[in-house]
């Protein structure tokens, strides 16, 4: 084969490999020409996300969304599907209550770009419609909290629109509604500190916009503290300046996550005095008394419960 040949096989072969790739590239919308479509856009043309897209049009959000600096947490069809299993509804109930369905899409949306390399881990996220909700690394996943203590997988992340950026969910996130004396309630082992609190008189408190903190003593923590003052559990809760002092020594004027607590700082509580937390979340009162926070960030509409093996005591 002369030079000839040679040269003009080469030039044949450049022009398919320089088809090829332009060809993948418009595949994928990485072509210079196409316009990046924007959030609404984005899901629109994904088949997985046609239910978001539903509701998003029926709660009158599209313009919303289609504008700004945002980030969309999405909920896939599956998300969906899931949710009207667990509130036992249908599709179109749901999508006719425009008030439940703006409060539980406008919690999925931030009003800014966050790419998953500047996700706050572990910290409090507040999306546009209020509330907060938290992400943490899982292995190398990540995975949300959401207001109701539920969780929820991103399965996929950065995923660029016009205006944002979108990270795709397994399950559609709703915000807190109990505050903390509901949640309290509604846990078996919070049953004597929610006797206490209704002894007090800080049920109204505890029910307020706060928000607040609250370190909650189990059951047996407050059984142990019987035992180490020597009285009863009616005698206790009868002593309302005492148990008053005592539970407004637990609570915190302010949302302290986990990943928040100042380690090896005084932090001062609602009672007036202070106590401090070390590395291993272990409290010292007061009284050089030790309690270990054995869970933590059990989310509420108006803070966050850390839950504590002992009694903290002022002085």
């Amino acid at each position: 084969m002369n030079s000839t040949s040679l040269l003009n096989r080469r030039t044949i072969l450049m022009a398919a490999a320089v088809g090829a790739s332009a060809t993948l590239l418009q595949a994928c919308g990485g072509g210079d020409d196409e316009p990046q479509r924007n959030i609404v856009e984005l899901a629109q043309s994904n088949p997985d996300l046609s239910i978001l897209v539903e509701a998003v049009v029926a709660a009158g959000l599209a313009p919303t969304l289609s504008t700004g600096s945002l980030t969309v947490f999405a909920p896939t069809n599956a998300a969906f599907a899931a949710l009207l299993t667990e509130l036992g509804v249908t599709k179109d109930a749901l999508l006719a209550n425009k008030t439940l369905l703006t409060a539980v899409l406008t919690y999925h949306v931030l009003g800014t770009t966050v790419p998953r390399a500047s996700v706050p881990l572990g910290k409090a996220i507040t999306p546009v419609g209020g509330g907060f909700f938290k992400v943490e690394a899982s292995g190398t996943a990540l995975r949300i909290t959401d207001g109701r203590n539920r969780t929820s997988n991103i399965t996929a992340t950065d995923i660029q629109a016009s205006n944002g950026v979108v990270h795709l969910v397994d399950k559609v996130l709703l915000p807190a509604d109990k505050n903390i004396v509901a949640t309290a309630s509604a846990l078996p082992d919070f049953s004597i500190l929610v006797e206490a609190v209704v002894a007090a008189g800080l049920v109204p408190t505890l029910q307020g916009a706060g928000p607040f903190t609250v370190f909650a003593p189990t059951n047996a923590a407050f059984a142990a503290l019987l035992t180490e003052l020597g009285v009863t559990k009616e005698a206790l809760l009868a002593n309302t300046a005492l148990l008053t002092s005592v539970l407004t020594y637990h609570v915190v004027p302010s949302r302290v996550l986990k990943a928040d607590v100042p380690v090896n700082t005084a932090i001062t509580t609602v009672q007036g005095q202070t106590f401090t937390i070390n590395a291993s979340l272990a409290i010292t009162d007061s009284r050089g008394r030790q309690s270990s926070i054995v869970a933590t960030d059990v989310f509420t509409s108006n803070g966050v419960i850390h839950v504590v093996d002992k009694v903290l005591l002022p002085r």
